[in-house]
Parts: C-alpha cells; sequence; structure tokens
C-alpha cells in the first residue's frame, strides 16, 4: 500500500488538488492522507463553488491544518511522500524554510528530514525574485517542482485534459502512472512527413 500525503494550500488552482483526489481514489494500492488549508477551503468556494467537506471525501484520511498531533507529523508513520497541490508561493516560503506553523508544511518536512519526495506544484504568475530563491531553496532541499504548466503535445480538448496531464506528471515521481496519461512518444509518422 502506497500512503501519499496531499495538501493542498490557498493557491490559485486548487481544482488540480481534488482532481488529483479523483484519479487516486479508485486505485487499490494508494492510500490518501489530505491537509487541506484553510486558504484552500476559502478558494473552493470562490472558485469551483465545491463545499470543503466534500473535497475531504475524497481522500482515505483528512487532517485538520492546525492538528500538530497528526500522525503524518511524524517520521514514523511511513509515506512516500507528499504532494503540495496547488503549492502557494506562501506554504512555498514556510517549506523552503522549514517553517512549520501548520500541519501541511510539517508534513513537508518531515517528508524531507526521512528523505521522501516532496512534489510541489507552485502556482503564481509571474514569479518574483524571491518566489524564484525560494523554489530554487525548496528544490536544493529535495523537492521536485513541478509547476502545473500547460502541454500540448497530448493534443488537449479541454481544461480538464490539461489538468489531467500536469496531475500524471506529478505522480509519475511516485510511479503512479494514471489512466488517460500520455507520455511524448516522438512526433509520429505523419508529424514527420509534416500532414
Amino acid at each position: 500500500m502506497k500512503k501519499l500525503i496531499i495538501g493542498i494550500s490557498g493557491a490559485d488552482g486548487v481544482c488540480i488538488g481534488s482532481r488529483m483526489l479523483e484519479i487516486l481514489k479508485p486505485i487499490p494500492d494508494v492510500e490518501t492522507h489530505l491537509i487541506l488549508s484553510k486558504g484552500a477551503e476559502t478558494n473552493f468556494r470562490l472558485e469551483c463553488g465545491i463545499k470543503p467537506e466534500d473535497v475531504r471525501k475524497l481522500a482515505d484520511f483528512s487532517y485538520d491544518p492546525d492538528d500538530m498531533t497528526a500522525r503524518i507529523a511524524s517520521g514514523s508513520f511511513v509515506t512516500e511522500g507528499m504532494i503540495a497541490a496547488p503549492c502557494s508561493m506562501k506554504t512555498l516560503s514556510a517549506i523552503a524554510h522549514g517553517y512549520a506553523d501548520n500541519l501541511l508544511v510539517r508534513a513537508a518536512e518531515v517528508c524531507l528530514k526521512e528523505n521522501r519526495r516532496v512534489v510541489l506544484m507552485p502556482r503564481e504568475t509571474p514569479l518574483s525574485l524571491i518566489d524564484l530563491r525560494n523554489l530554487v531553496q525548496a528544490a536544493e532541499a529535495g523537492c521536485a517542482v513541478v509547476p502545473p504548466m500547460l502541454t500540448f503535445y497530448h493534443h488537449p480538448e479541454s481544461i480538464q485534459d490539461q489538468v489531467d496531464q500536469v496531475i500524471g506528471k506529478a505522480l509519475l515521481q511516485f510511479g503512479i502512472r494514471p489512466d488517460g496519461f500520455r507520455s511524448w512518444n516522438g512526433p509520429g509518422e505523419a508529424a514527420l512527413k509534416g500532414e
């Protein structure tokens, strides 16, 4: 059983986190542990019209972001690691500088100290020099940075296709390949001929 922590912070694009939970739910050997920040709760209401309790139901386990006694706050609770999807610049800064004032950041800190994978999906544009430095510091600390950037080689037909593709890229960091994820397999014969 792969235990995976999903942190959804208060950045734009909280639908990425909820969609990730939807994709992971039917996978029998993956167990999800959700931390939903207070900012994320607000963004679900504003961006998606979704109630936070409905997002929590998508996870196998859900934790209050202020509960520093939760089992995922300890390295003795073994997980594959964590994905912050999306990762706000506030959360990025806290992770990069080890300022664990909530469970989401503490869980990331625990994963890093235990040499477990931490994937950050930062959402901000344009990026300030402070943001860029924080991304470098997080990467130097061991985080994988997988920004939810648009891709086109898979011929997306909807926003959902774009979201699913970037989620697939993040999940590949844990050896999880969701159904429908399209890897680049070269341009194909027709493209090479200019058709």
